[in-house]
C-alpha cells in the first residue's frame, strides 16, 4: 500500500511537530511544508527531507492530505481553500476563530467529500485514554481541569480560553456524555491583549459539574484533569503522563485486646502508560481516516460545539453581568 502523501501547512511551533513525526510514520510521504518564512523551510528541507513552498496553493495541488499549523484567525481561508481543492484536512484546534467559519468549513467539508478532523491532540494523549477505560466503570460526580503555562510568543492572538482551555472543554464534553445546561465563568487579563486567565464551571444535564481553570500567569506548566467519583478519584497529568486512582478501604487491625493498631484509610493506584507519544497517534489516526479505516475521533462538529462553549466563556468573562447562565437550549 502506497503512503498518503501529505503536507504541512504553518510550520511554527506546533506545525514543526507535524512534519516531524509525518517524516518518521511509514504509512505517510512527507511530500512539503508551505510557510512564508524561508528560512525555517529551508530548515525544514534540510531536516524532514522534504520540499519547501512559499505558498501553500502550490502545495496542495501536489498532496492527498494536510495538516494545517497556521494561526487560529487563518484556519478558515486556509481550510477552505484546502477541502475545494479536494484534499482532507486536520486543522488544530480550535477548528476556527468562530462559529459561522466553523460551519462553512464542516459544510465544505461535506460538499467536497473530504475528511475534516480537528487536532484536539489531548484525546490522544495515553494518560486520557486511560482516564477513558477508568471511568466507565465509575460514576463520574465532578471533573476538575487545570491548565496554566508561563506567557510565550506563540499563540497570542486569541485568548487563553481557545488557546489553553479548549482542550479541556472537548476534554469534559466527552468525559461526561451530556449536554451542557448552564454554566458560570470569571477571568480577566494581567494587561493589554487577548484575555489570560480563566475558571469556568460547566453543568451537565446528567448531574455531572466541570470546573475548569486556564491561566498563563504561571511560571510552570500544569496539565492536569481529575475525575471525583462516587467510589475514587482518578488523576490523569497529561504533561508527566500518568494516571492515579485514590480509593477508600475500611479494614482496620486491632490487637486481641481491641486496641487499634493502625488504621488502612485508602490506597493509590498507579497505572501504566503507554509512552506513545500523542501527536504521533493523532496522526496515525488521522492517515487511518484518509484510507477510510477509521472515523474521526474529533470531527468538525465536535469541535464546533467545545468553540461554542468557549465563544460563551470569553463572552461571560467580558460581560461579567453575564457570568451565570441557564442556557436556553442544552449544548
Amino acid at each position: 500500500m502506497k503512503p498518503v502523501k501529505v503536507g504541512v501547512i504553518g510550520i511554527g511551533n506546533m506545525g514543526w511537530h507535524h512534519a516531524r513525526v509525518l517524516s518518521l510514520l511509514r504509512d505517510a510521504e512527507l511530500v512539503g511544508v508551505a510557510d512564508p518564512d524561508a528560512a525555517r523551510g529551508a530548515l525544514a528541507t534540510e531536516q524532514f527531507g522534504c520540499r519547501w513552498f512559499a505558498d501553500y496553493n502550490d502545495l496542495i495541488e501536489e498532496v492527498e492530505a494536510v495538516c494545517i499549523a497556521v494561526p487560529t484567525l487563518l484556519h478558515h481561508p486556509v481550510g477552505m481553500a484546502c477541502l475545494k481543492a479536494g484534499v482532507h484536512v486536520l486543522i488544530e484546534k480550535p477548528i476556527a476563530a468562530n462559529e459561522q467559519e466553523a460551519g462553512e468549513l464542516i459544510a465544505a467539508a461535506e460538499q467536497a467529500g473530504r475528511l475534516l478532523q480537528v487536532g484536539h491532540i489531548e484525546r490522544f494523549n495515553p494518560a486520557f485514554r486511560e482516564l477513558l477505560n477508568v471511568v466507565a466503570n465509575e460514576e463520574v460526580v465532578v471533573l476538575e481541569g487545570r491548565r496554566h503555562s508561563p506567557h510565550a510568543d506563540r499563540a497570542n492572538d486569541v485568548s487563553v480560553v481557545l488557546d489553553l482551555m479548549i482542550h479541556d472543554i472537548d476534554l469534559a464534553l466527552e468525559l461526561s456524555g451530556a449536554p451542557v445546561v448552564g454554566f458560570a465563568a470569571a477571568g480577566g487579563r494581567s494587561s493589554d491583549g487577548p484575555i489570560d486567565y480563566v475558571t469556568a464551571t460547566l453543568n451537565f444535564a446528567n448531574g455531572v459539574a466541570a470546573s475548569l481553570t486556564a491561566s498563563k500567569m504561571s511560571h510552570r506548566k500544569e496539565r492536569c484533569l481529575t475525575a471525583h467519583c462516587r467510589d475514587s478519584l482518578v488523576e490523569a497529568d497529561f504533561l508527566n503522563r500518568n494516571l492515579r486512582i485514590h480509593r477508600r478501604a475500611h479494614e482496620s487491625y486491632s490487637a486481641t485486646r481491641g486496641e487499634l493498631l493502625y488504621r488502612h484509610d485508602g490506597f493509590i493506584e498507579e497505572v501504566s502508560i503507554s509512552p506513545t507519544e500523542p501527536l504521533y497517534a493523532e496522526l496515525e489516526h488521522f492517515l487511518q481516516c484518509v484510507r477510510g479505516a477509521a472515523k474521526p475521533a474529533v470531527d468538525g462538529l465536535q469541535a464546533s460545539r467545545a468553540l461554542r462553549l468557549a465563544d460563551l466563556i470569553e463572552q461571560a468573562v467580558e460581560q461579567p453581568q453575564q457570568s451565570l447562565l441557564q442556557l436556553d437550549t442544552p449544548l
